[in-house]
């Protein structure tokens, strides 16, 4: 708004020239000089006016036809004109005056004030319209930018989401064909521990049911591969799950495995959320089991399920008292194959977590762990759109 507009002053007499800058320097303005109307309209080719002042009677072409001509083109057919006119007051000029589309028609001698004030008017209006023009130019500029960077993104969207079905149908026809071998060196092995008991004596044994332990582990990681990939792949339904319920269906089968425990698991009732059941039933039974596996060594254990904000935005949480970890190595929890425990402490396979994390993820929420080593975790997490019921079935 503080940028300068031109005002084009048009007399063929010099004097008057002169004392229309006086009366309108102060304005700060561009002032352009005229002496005649074709000297007029070559400076409109060049240059936008803010409003022209023009005298009518000039020798060659005066006001009334420069104004028809400056009408005439596109460029400057709404450029506002007032005359300027030394004559006797006469209607019928006025009313030609304003025929022509002038603004206004004034007689000499003129109150500067007044046409300093007339013309700042018009000022005022060419550079807000001025500023229009640049908002609505930036508009357009921003819109096809944004235009651009949404099809760019639509088309790694594309390219991404396509490289992950790859992947993910990689990773379960490869963990899948695994099978197959790891069941024969299984199956073997335990043919030759059964039928060569006898003959087998000390490491031959033990080499043998290494190689058992061993294809058992490698069986459960494929497990832990394929069930990740199953979440990836898995269309999620949505509707309103009782969690307390299926928590509590998790913890009864955690105390038939290990009758022999006492855990002091507590599971906090009408804990509700929405989301895919069984998807929430994987989670639940992940967290679960971690914190009764890490509890193992505890003198009293305990874990607990539970709900913060349970009425505005639900947290869960699974809060136990075992050997916690280092929060500093916490960005690796939720990664696949990646352990903060050597398998010698607890068992598993580092797929658990990473399949938590997908599938929180894809029910627009997250999770996070805190800890302290020797005092306990909390794992905890939200569901997104989806704990209010706000998410459309994937």
């Amino acid at each position: 708004m503080n940028e300068r507009v031109n005002v084009l002053m048009v007399d063929d007499q010099p004097e008057n020239l002169v004392a229309l800058e006086a009366m309108l320097e102060p304005l700060g303005q561009n002032l352009i000089s005229a002496r005649s109307g074709r000297d007029a309209l070559r400076a409109l080719l060049t240059v936008d006016a803010a409003v022209v002042l023009l005298d009518v009677r000039m020798p060659d072409m005066d006001g009334f036809e420069t104004a028809e001509l400056i009408r005439s083109r596109e460029r400057t057919r709404d450029t506002p004109i007032i005359f300027l006119t030394a004559a006797d007051r006469d209607e019928t000029l006025a009313l030609r005056g304003y025929a022509v589309g002038a603004v206004d028609y004034l007689t000499k001698p003129v109150v500067p004030e007044l046409v300093r004030s007339k013309v700042a008017v018009f000022v005022e209006l060419a550079k807000k319209s001025q500023l229009l023009r640049r908002q609505a130019d930036q508009l357009r500029e921003s819109e096809q930018a944004a235009r651009e960077l949404a099809e760019a993104r639509a088309v790694l969207v594309e390219d991404l989401e396509q490289k992950t079905r790859e992947m993910e149908t990689f990773s379960y026809a490869v963990s899948h064909d695994l099978r197959a071998p790891l069941r024969r060196i299984d199956g073997f092995s335990r043919a030759l521990l059964e039928v060569e008991a006898e003959r087998l004596h000390g490491d031959s044994a033990r080499y043998l049911r290494n190689i058992r332990h061993a294809a058992g582990d490698m069986s459960e990681l494929i497990d832990g591969m394929l069930a990740l990939a199953r979440v990836a792949r898995a269309d999620i339904r949505l509707r309103p799950v009782d969690l307390s319920a299926v928590a509590d269906t998790v913890a009864t089968q955690l105390r038939e495995s290990e009758p022999e425990r006492a855990v002091d698991l507590v599971i906090r009732p009408e804990v509700h959320g929405t989301g895919d059941p069984q998807l929430l039933r994987v989670v639940l039974q992940n967290l679960l089991e971690n914190a009764w596996k890490f509890t193992r060594t505890r003198p009293a254990p305990r874990i607990e399920f539970g709900t913060a904000n349970p009425h505005t935005d639900p947290t869960y949480f699974v809060r136990d008292n075992g050997v916690g970890f280092d929060t500093g190595y916490a960005d690796r929890l939720f990664k696949p194959f990646q352990r903060l425990h050597s398998t010698r402490e607890f068992e598993g396979t580092g797929i658990g977590l990473a399949t938590v994390h997908r599938i929180i993820q894809r029910h627009g929420g997250r999770i996070w762990a805190d800890s302290t080593p020797g005092e306990g975790a909390i794992f905890s997490f939200t569901l997104g759109r989806a704990a209010t019921g706000k998410a459309s079935p994937a």
